[in-house]
């Protein structure tokens, strides 16, 4: 398993998002493509994956830009990286596996699946502040 820049940038994004909290205001893009030295375009298509997500509103306008929907101590990494990568899954295990009934390894594949996930959802964006 290997998470992207993809992910690593959405959780970039949502940590400056989450430093700028209580201070109610909406982050342009370019401000945190400037302030990360992350490509503005890149940044585009991930934000895109953060809204869908519903986790970040967004205001179009002189004054607009992206926000937290939630307070940061509210938003997993989990679901941070769900939204950007997808699933955590280090093998994939899948319905269509011939073996998926008496497969020796599969347990243990499912053990550090449940055990990465535990762990990303017991961490919050707030402990990253």
């Amino acid at each position: 398993m290997k998470i992207s820049s993809k992910g690593r940038y959405a959780l970039l994004i949502m940590i400056y998002l989450a430093k700028n909290y209580d201070n109610n205001t909406y982050i342009t893009l370019k401000e945190i493509s400037e302030s990360e030295s992350i490509s503005l375009k890149y940044l585009e298509k991930i934000i895109a994956l953060l809204t869908k997500a519903k986790l970040v509103k967004t205001l179009r306008g002189a004054q607009g830009g992206y926000k937290l929907i939630k307070k940061p101590e509210e938003y997993t990494i989990l679901e941070i990286i769900k939204a950007s990568e997808g699933p955590i899954k280090t093998v994939a295990c899948d319905s269509n596996c011939d073996k998926k009934d008496t497969c020796i390894s599969k347990k243990l594949w499912c053990d550090l699946d449940n055990t990465l996930n535990e762990f990303f959802d017991n961490k919050t964006l707030k402990d990253l502040l």
